[in-house]
């Protein structure tokens, strides 16, 4: 344990209160605020601390804070990985160690999906699991608002049994999942502890010779953009650039399917993009 830094803390806190708006955190606006960010209470609700302690806090004063309510503040100030480190450290604590990858998606990120209305993109975490979507890309993962967050494995799908051999004949197919694996091996290597990663990598070796022959090529790397031609059953040949956009806060990564400007794809995403989204496929094209 290090020293607490009391002011420094204090404004700390108050800095990052001040840039969150309350729509930001499931708040609604109300009246008319005389000062940007958070109010006091309203920190202190999220965090399931009470507002005098909270006070306390903010003024550098009122006892060292414990691991736990310094969690229950990153979270209910939606810090980053770094920001959260940073809490625990000006507080006289150890950061936490992440056990395994992340799996809450970030109000942000959700604003920014649903904005995206004529590009299919999804959210998933380090271990290929798919946390939120957009309706476009519903057209390519389906709507899996009904399947349980275990199911949702972008892994499981590219290498279960369901998926035809002759997928495999396809060189753009294979590299994009020798890149998966790769980037799937990274976050092997930075979360050690997790079992539930460690369990699907062994779940994948067991279940398909494909991916344990890939697994053991050894390569590590983070996802690159790919250029992915498909033919989708409904909207026909497609082509679109598969780009893959790092989220450093959260070790997740946004997929976004970029189709060229007045092409023939971006013509096809936009003409179904107010359709209803197809049920589940159990493969992501």
């Amino acid at each position: 344990m290090t020293t607490l830094r009391r002011a420094e803390l204090a404004d700390f806190l108050r800095a990052r209160r001040a840039r969150l708006r309350p729509a930001e955190v499931g708040l609604p606006e109300g009246v008319r605020r005389r000062t940007p960010g958070l109010r006091r209470q309203e920190v202190a609700q999220l965090a399931g601390i009470s507002i005098d302690y909270y006070i306390r806090i903010e003024q550098g004063r009122g006892p060292h804070p414990s691991r736990q309510v310094l969690a229950a503040l990153a979270r209910a100030l939606l810090l980053s990985r770094d920001e959260r480190a940073y809490l625990f450290r000006i507080a006289g604590e150890s950061p936490p160690e992440a056990t395994g990858p992340s799996r809450e998606v970030p109000v942000g990120l959700r604003h920014l999906l649903d904005a995206m209305t004529e590009t299919p993109a999804y959210l998933v975490d380090a271990a290929y699991h798919v946390l939120a979507w957009n309706r476009l890309a519903g057209w390519f993962v389906g709507d899996l608002s009904a399947l349980p967050t275990d199911d949702r494995s972008m892994v499981r799908w590219m290498f279960g049994a369901a998926v035809d051999e002759s997928y495999w004949n396809d060189p753009e197919a294979l590299a994009f999942a020798r890149t998966t694996v790769a980037d799937l091996r990274a976050a092997y290597g930075r979360y050690p502890a997790d079992p539930a990663l460690a369990a699907l990598v062994t779940e994948l070796l067991g279940m398909s010779p494909r991916f344990a022959a890939l697994w053991a090529e050894h390569e590590v790397g983070e996802r690159r953009p790919t250029v992915k031609r498909v033919v989708h059953p409904e909207l026909g040949p497609l082509e679109f650039e598969c780009r893959v956009l790092n989220v450093p806060e959260t070790d997740q990564r946004l997929i976004v399917y970029v189709p060229e400007p007045g092409s023939p794809t971006q013509a096809a995403f936009r003409r179904v993009a107010d359709r209803p989204v197809p049920a589940p496929n159990g493969q992501p094209a």
